[in-house]
Formats: structure tokens, C-alpha cells, sequence
């Protein structure tokens, strides 16, 4: 649960939702909003600021960090083990690379799916 916390506060900050310098839920706002332990929140915010996203002032709270070089490297990473995750599923298949970029392709071209986007634990509940 921590991991789809770190990813649905990553994905906020890249798209712009969430900008350098705003305040992120308290961990005991957000372990309440999505019904998981403080220590879960504790462990996702912690990890973020790790990765140089978030940054942490005692006393005050928890803000996105004003540099976004980590945030974006972070990214590029993401990118890249799920390109590989692709590329192995792709393997096991036994694609050749022309059907691999056969299958990609048509999957850009395809609308976005209408499927209901999973749960965020990251929103805020109106009080």
C-alpha cells in the first residue's frame, strides 16, 4: 500500500496537480482518508524524501520539494523497469521485436480506456 502511495503522490507532483512548495496531507490525515496505519503513510512519506520529492520541516508538515530533478529521475526510472517488465512479458511470448512495436504502436493509437482509475489514497476528503 505504501508503493501506491509513493506512485499517486509522484504522478500529482509531475502532472502539476501538486506544485513545489505545497503542503501534503498530514500522515494522519492520509492514513485516515484511505483507511491505512500512520506507520504505512510514515513509510511512503519517508521513501519520497528519499527520492528528493517531498521534503519534511519538523513541526510544520511535509511540502513538495522545490527541486523536481529527483522527482523526474524518479520517473525515468519508473519508465524504465516497466518498459522492462513489458519486454520480458514480450519475451515469454515470444514476440518478435517487429510485434512488439506492432503492439505498441496500436496501443498508442488506441483512446485511453474507460476503466475506473484505482482508488487514491492521496485525495483529500471535503470536511
Amino acid at each position: 500500500m505504501y508503493a501506491q502511495i509513493v506512485e499517486q503522490v509522484v504522478a500529482k507532483v509531475m502532472t502539476g496537480e501538486w506544485k513545489a512548495g505545497d503542503a501534503l496531507p498530514s500522515i494522519r490525515e492520509l492514513a485516515g482518508n484511505s483507511q491505512v496505519s500512520v506507520i504505512t503513510v510514515k513509510r511512503a512519506y519517508l521513501e519520497l524524501e528519499r527520492a528528493g520529492v517531498i521534503v519534511t520541516r519538523q513541526g510544520k508538515g511535509s511540502f513538495v520539494a522545490d527541486t523536481l530533478d529527483a522527482t523526474q529521475a524518479l520517473a525515468t526510472e519508473e519508465f524504465h523497469l516497466q518498459l522492462k517488465g513489458l519486454l520480458d512479458a514480450a519475451r515469454k511470448l515470444a514476440l518478435s521485436p517487429r510485434e512488439i512495436l506492432d503492439r505498441v504502436e496500436q496501443a498508442l493509437s488506441d483512446p485511453p480506456h474507460a476503466a475506473q482509475p484505482p482508488t487514491d489514497p492521496t485525495e483529500r476528503k471535503p470536511k
